[in-house]
């Protein structure tokens, strides 16, 4: 009798499945053009009735992916771990965890990918690993194990605070030393100044990519160098600890090691490797040197300028968002990297909360307001990131208490709080529900069934009770649906090259409600203008008189904008592209 692991995916419904569209590579420059598809698989959609989802059920709707018309998918991890932060805590490289399936599995979700297309980046961490990774049992077991300076050890910690709470360093009682921990306890600090360290993740890395994988996602990339004195940092008030991150992102070593991963893992190459690397706290001059074509680092970085524009003291200290401060942010972005460098252009992905309830509007407007995010995002210059779900316009799901949550991030940030005296529980409990990354992480909406399509058991997280009417299965195929949208908006990216090439000029900076810009090139332009409220808003656009005879290229409604540039009147979160040459 075969195991529920190794029968066939069930089968998806036409509605699903096609017909596909052929998506196409020009050029050495052509991955520009592409657009990448996050999938967060212990939410995507489960095979076997665990609850949780895996690699047969991300098999199983391929064709649903390559109607969207995406070209990669970037694939969070899969990798054998203890789960203590859901599979960023890596114990064996080569190994898929068996909640998510097998290796052959993810062999076969490759083939099935580059049959239509499409292509694979894994996700990648190697800024540290699990506490029970082989390489890391050796290196606790004694102070003259050959693995012991893999990772970080001291007699005396340093007052860094962790980026889940409490200390950096954690006593080990064997060895007699603290180890280094910027996250979990059970997330230790791989140490990169030892080239041991980094010839074993280099082998790792060529491994994956002779397997047939396309690129890899690296996580916190920028933390990898370190300076080596290990220098306190100012504690937080009524806090022995405080944040450490200048002594530990975009350290003195990290274009070094990032170079070298290029000779060693990239170069030489059939096929363009895509590489992106998360980073927090980079800045636009740092973002340049990374993401330069001729320094050969990478092609691109995850910035966070953007979504931390709403945080006070933390992320849970939710504060207003004017549209101005988001517009000037992606701007300066924008022009940051204009002449060298490349944009990742992102709202949501498993570490944000839904984007439609952040920075949209998830009540009446959910389904505009979901158009027009996607529209915005999409005609910046770079590349865009669909996360699981956006294209459907999945919003935030009701959690009312600290049991609806999973994330170690949220539960020990919250555990911490209630020991402190004064503290506001049901206040943060709110901002809990808006803020937290379990929010990004609800499964998939597959259908209106009790188990969303996602699974026939109990979730691993709870469904938002909203999947009866905002799923995939009704709006695939549906002409004014969030799906089709997207759909239009990935096609106008690959057939028309104003949206990769052109130039960004941002319209109106200050103005509170709308948001307008234009791409330009050689002989074409693009117009981008979009209503970020619930009310009609007119707007002068500082354009010329012809723009009134741009085509329409793309609305967010049903019909064209009812007054067209450069004085524009929008209807509540309607959005459009129009377009004309320059010759």
């Amino acid at each position: 009798m075969p195991t529920p692991r190794s029968r066939k995916p069930p089968k998806p419904s036409p509605a699903l499945s096609g017909p596909e569209p052929v998506p196409h590579y020009d050029g050495a420059a052509g991955w520009r053009r592409w657009v990448v598809y996050q999938i967060y698989p212990r939410s995507f959609a489960d095979s076997d009735g665990d609850g949780v989802g895996d690699l047969r059920g991300i098999i199983s709707h391929v064709g649903y992916l390559h109607r969207l018309g995406v070209d990669v998918v970037w694939l969070s991890p899969v990798y054998r771990s203890p789960m203590d932060d859901n599979g960023y805590d890596i114990s064996d490289y080569t190994g898929i965890d068996p909640l998510f399936g097998t290796l052959a599995d993810l062999d076969e979700l490759i083939a099935e990918l580059h049959a239509r297309g499409m292509k694979l980046v894994m996700d990648l961490v190697v800024n540290h690993t699990s506490d029970e990774h082989p390489w890391f049992i050796e290196s606790r077991s004694s102070r003259d194990n050959p693995k012991r300076d893999w990772y970080w050890w001291r007699d005396t910690p340093t007052n860094w605070e962790s980026h889940f709470s409490g200390p950096t360093w954690t006593w080990d009682e064997t060895t007699g030393q603290y180890y280094l921990h910027i996250f979990s306890t059970k997330q230790p600090d791989l140490n990169w100044e030892n080239p041991e360290v980094r010839q074993a993740i280099y082998a790792m890395m060529r491994w994956w990519l002779d397997r047939g994988v396309d690129g890899f996602r690296m996580d916190v990339i920028n933390m990898i160098s370190k300076d080596t004195s290990l220098p306190d940092t100012t504690p937080r008030p009524g806090s022995p600890y405080g944040p450490g991150d200048q002594y530990f992102t975009c350290g003195p070593r990290n274009h070094e090691f990032l170079l070298q991963m290029y000779r060693e893992v990239f170069a030489g190459r059939d096929a363009h490797v895509l590489t992106v690397g998360e980073m927090p706290g980079v800045t636009i001059p740092e973002a340049v040197l990374f993401t330069d074509p001729a320094r050969h680092e990478l092609d691109m970085v995850f910035q966070f300028q953007h979504v931390d524009l709403d945080h006070g003291t933390n992320k849970f200290d939710v504060i207003p968002l004017p549209l101005p401060d988001l517009k000037a942010a992606m701007a300066d972005w924008q022009l940051g990297l204009a002449e060298r460098g490349w944009n990742s252009l992102y709202f949501g992905n498993h570490d944000q909360p839904r984007s439609v309830s952040r920075f949209g509007d998830d009540g009446p407007h959910r389904v505009a307001s979901a158009k027009t995010l996607a529209t915005v995002l999409h005609l910046h210059r770079g590349t865009p990131y669909v996360y699981q779900g956006d294209e459907l316009g999945m919003a935030n799901a009701p959690f009312t208490a600290i049991t609806d949550f999973r994330d170690i991030q949220t539960l020990r940030y919250y555990a911490e709080a209630a020991e402190r005296a004064g503290t506001d529980l049901p206040a943060l409990l709110a901002a809990m529900a808006r803020m937290s990354r379990d929010q990004g992480r609800t499964p998939v909406q597959w259908d209106a069934s009790p188990g969303a399509g996602f699974t026939t058991g109990t979730p691993w997280l709870a469904i938002n009770p909203d999947h009866t009417t905002v799923n995939a299965a009704a709006q695939v195929g549906d002409p004014g649906s969030v799906f089709e949208h997207y759909r239009r908006l990935i096609t106008l990216r690959r057939e028309d090259p104003v949206v990769t090439d052109g130039d960004f000029e941002l319209l109106l900076e200050d103005h509170p409600a709308i948001w307008a810009f234009v791409r330009r090139t050689s002989d074409a332009e693009l117009l981008v203008a979009a209503n970020f409220s619930a009310d009609v808003v007119a707007a002068s656009l500082p354009l010329d008189a012809d723009w009134a005879g741009a085509s329409v290229v793309l609305t967010s409604l049903s019909d064209d904008p009812q007054q067209p540039p450069p004085d524009l009147k929008l209807r509540p979160w309607e959005s459009a592209v129009w377009r004309r040459s320059r010759t």
